[in-house]
């Protein structure tokens, strides 16, 4: 690659990236402390490889011109299913979930985590073809089937979660596709409010008579997923049960108050009261230990990068460029959001971790890939002319 092109990178972007990564062994080295009392630093050791070989993933993809994934899309969007399939027919479980394939006897990759990055690429190929082209609701089905195929095999695991980022990634690409933003929108909201009324429904016990045929209406999910969906309204229903997670985590960021207990003196995460403290929890292990200041000054953080992200996008030579960068700012921004809410007790519970901060090594490396492809379209957004 022509090193005039690194004329271009966004300083600021690649400083706040490692910001986030230096922030995940941090708070991960208080946040898994009491996890594995055999190695209390097990889960640090590991991180610090999953973001060494990640940043590797970066670099490579910066250095490759984004334009050319173009060429590859339907290979992309078989390997994508594939991959997908593969986790059906020869996935691991854990905790209810098929979502892993084994590579060793320890190490296993998560092809969800990846399947964001691999929809993105070759979204934002289908879109850019249709731009000026999404004008009618008929318009709208052939990117929607495109989504909708990867999307109901990872609901399948089930990953109700990632399910729902690729909800986010779509919605975002479409509108910066240019999708009528009045039927588009409409239609989006005919949406939720169908969701909303088949939710009603099926917890509903008391119902008019001319509704009792629709009591108890079946959802083509599990029980705890509907649960979780619902309880964050009021888990002091259940405890012991699905509301624990979330008064345990509020628990959590509201003792911490302004400066928080300090650096392991937290008892929720430390005392392992807090669950899943070291992955979809770790918010919480900040508010704790760091309180109101440690919370601000992360999501602060998050809030820069996600502009310069926006920036790059925004500068991306062509409407692939923009739509790839949108699809990786809705994944990120909706990681983010939906997070904190959970954590906070202000969103359903989905088992979304936070981006670059939570452990995982294939959720470190698909978020280090979509970063490398954001320094791809930064370092590429200006022709040079010297």
């Amino acid at each position: 690659m022509d090193k005039r092109v690194y004329r271009n990178v966004d300083l600021l972007f690649v400083v706040f990236t490692f910001l986030l990564l230096a922030a995940s062994l941090f708070i991960l080295s208080t946040a898994s402390i009491n996890v594995d009392k055999a190695d209390p630093m097990h889960y640090v050791k590991a991180q610090a490889v999953w973001i060494a070989s990640g940043i590797v993933i970066a670099i490579v993809l910066a250095s490759i011109d984004y334009q050319k994934w173009r060429h590859f899309r339907w290979w992309i969007y078989g390997l994508n299913l594939a991959l997908l399939g593969a986790v059906i027919l020869f996935g691991s479980s854990a905790k209810g979930a098929t979502r892993w394939i084994p590579i060793t006897s320890t190490i296993t990759i998560q092809p969800s985590e990846f399947a964001k990055i691999f929809i993105i690429l070759t979204l934002a190929d289908f879109l850019a073809e249709r731009q000026g082209k999404l004008n009618n609701f008929k318009d709208f089905i052939p990117p929607f089937l495109f989504v909708l195929i990867p999307m109901l095999l990872i609901f399948k695991q089930p990953d109700l979660g990632t399910t729902l980022v690729f909800a986010a990634i779509f919605i975002g690409m479409m509108f910066v596709a240019g999708a009528n933003p009045y039927k588009f929108g409409g239609l989006l909201l005919g949406g939720v409010c169908i969701v909303a009324v088949a939710l009603w429904l099926h917890f509903a016990t008391d119902l008019p008579w001319w509704l009792h045929w629709a009591q108890g209406l079946p959802l083509p999910m599990q029980d705890y997923q509907l649960k979780r969906l619902t309880i964050f309204v009021n888990p002091a229903a259940d405890t012991t049960g699905d509301g624990y997670h979330i008064i345990q985590s509020i628990w959590a960021i509201g003792s911490g108050g302004f400066w928080g207990k300090g650096y392991r003196m937290g008892t929720q995460g430390q005392l392992n009261f807090l669950p899943e403290h070291h992955t979809d929890f770790i918010f919480s292990v900040v508010g704790e230990e760091f309180g109101f200041i440690g919370t601000v000054t992360l999501l602060f953080i998050f809030l820069i990068f996600i502009l310069r992200s926006v920036s790059i996008a925004m500068k991306a030579r062509g409407p692939y460029g923009m739509l790839v960068g949108t699809g990786i700012i809705s994944m990120f921004t909706f990681h983010i959001l939906v997070n904190v809410g959970m954590t906070s007790g202000i969103m359903p519970v989905t088992g979304i971790p936070l981006p670059l901060i939570s452990f995982g090594g294939s959720a470190m490396w698909s978020n280090m890939a979509a970063v490398g492809l954001l320094l791809s379209i930064n370092l590429r957004s200006q022709r040079l002319m010297f």
